[in-house]
């Protein structure tokens, strides 16, 4: 997807957003729009890991594999939801701490991915992990204007 239908097409997500999340936007949380599947048990765990720390959700059962790849995250990347934040993406089970820190930051890039299903995420680490937590990475996704190459660095990594 080129970039300017990429901005065209995030600015009318988060457009839809806004609209959406009004309740959010009268008491100052953040509004975040996540596609799942409506089966995804872990998926609602990291929604409600989102709510309870100040984010307003807005949540499509659709699936996520569509919106991924028209906001041209490489499938390498995947996990079992997407999101939107502030213009960013969020893939897969990204904390809370990190989405605030991307907002605050605000760096030049796609957003933030942790891609699969690492235990001991916040959404992958209910009681049925016994405790268990594995180490894991939170990437910041850039993607290179003049060839559309995506990359990563470590954002936060969790040991």
């Amino acid at each position: 997807m080129h970039d300017t239908n990429r901005r065209q097409w995030l600015t009318a997500i988060a457009a839809a957003a806004a609209c959406t999340a009004l309740p959010a936007i009268a008491s100052n949380a953040t509004a975040v729009e996540v596609w799942k599947d409506p089966s995804c048990g872990c998926c609602q765990d990291w929604i409600d890991h989102m709510q309870a720390n100040g984010f307003a959700v807005t949540t499509h059962e659709s699936g996520n594999a569509a919106v991924r790849a028209r906001l041209g995250l490489p499938q390498r990347l995947g996990s079992c939801h997407t999101a939107l934040v502030g213009g960013y993406l969020l893939e897969g089970h990204v904390p809370a701490a990190d989405v605030r820190k991307l907002l605050k930051e605000k760096p030049k890039a796609l957003g933030l991915a942790v891609p699969g299903m690492p235990v001991g995420s916040p959404g992958m680490d209910g009681p049925a992990y016994n405790g268990r937590k594995d180490p894991y990475d939170v990437l910041l996704v850039t993607k290179n204007l003049m060839n559309s190459d995506v990359s990563t660095r470590v954002f936060t990594s969790y040991r």
